[in-house]
């Protein structure tokens, strides 16, 4: 059976090879374009949750950032809580619907509804990697003079990209698989090959098998990149601390001497040289 289901696949791929690496292309730039935008989107949405709002404020600047939470509440808990693939097909149908506009690409159908899924979930990550950051890291900053926004460029956002680098990569490998449904506004993916292959031939399982160690590879890959970009964002395991001053002690460098001897204030030596 195995020997029959590897003839089958090597038939498969000497006719449909490049209309599979096709849909593998397709869904590489989607998965990685959107995962982009929506981490953009995501940052954009997370920074103005965590904008302070303190009591002494002015009335229009606690109702706007009132008004700009719900909006970004909303946005977030409608996108996380709707299947994609009703996305898709509300978005694409909805609009020429309601407004009489109709998409001129595929792509660019794809491409949103994508990105607007991811940025609602990388919204609630960016909030919860600011917020995770130690608030003397924020007062520290405004003590020498910071702005909010500089703080934030600089301080803040910088460990929080850090922090939720694990996030943005499971985010992109999600993509990878999700863009699948994209097949139902007529998206040329990866899955939409082995939908059109598997029709066109009735050999269902080989070239489901194919799609399975495609999505496989693409993943596998995907997680050792973003491993090593891990590891160098960590910077080295060990490091030695360098001094300006040969004769200045670092801190944590110095080593009392053992009690007992000359040089320890308890000793008798040390006591009878007073």
């Amino acid at each position: 059976m195995l020997a029959q289901l590897l003839a089958d696949i090597a038939s498969i791929w000497a006719k449909y090879g490049s209309v599979y690496l096709n849909g593998i292309k397709n869904t590489l730039i989607l998965a990685i374009v959107a995962t982009l935008i929506g981490c953009i989107i995501g940052f954009i949405c997370g920074i103005l949750q965590t904008i302070p709002c303190a009591p002494q404020d002015g009335i229009v600047k606690r109702v706007i950032l009132k008004i700009i939470r719900i909006l970004v509440r909303v946005y977030v808990e409608v996108f996380r809580g709707t299947p994609m693939i009703l996305q898709a097909v509300f978005i694409y149908y909805g609009v020429p619907y309601f407004f009489g506009y109709t998409f001129s690409s595929i792509w660019t159908v794809s491409i949103v509804v994508v990105s607007i899924n991811t940025g609602a979930y990388m919204a609630e990550s960016v909030r919860g990697g600011i917020m995770s950051i130690d608030i003397g890291q924020t007062e520290g900053a405004k003590a020498i003079g910071m702005t909010h926004f500089q703080t934030m460029l600089y301080v803040i956002l910088p460990q929080t990209l850090k922090n939720i680098m694990p996030q943005i990569g499971n985010n992109y490998i999600i993509n990878v698989k999700d863009t699948s449904v994209m097949f139902i506004i007529g998206f040329s993916e990866f899955f939409a090959v082995h939908k059109m292959v598997s029709g066109a031939i009735f050999k269902y399982f080989p070239s489901a098998t194919m799609e399975m160690a495609g999505y496989l590879c693409m993943t596998l890959l995907a997680s050792f990149i973003l491993r090593w970009v891990e590891k160098k964002l960590a910077g080295a395991g060990s490091y030695e601390l360098v001094n300006a001053d040969q004769l200045a002690a670092t801190a944590g460098t110095y080593n009392y001497p053992k009690k007992g001897s000359p040089f320890d204030e308890t000793s008798k030596e040390f006591r009878n040289e007073r």
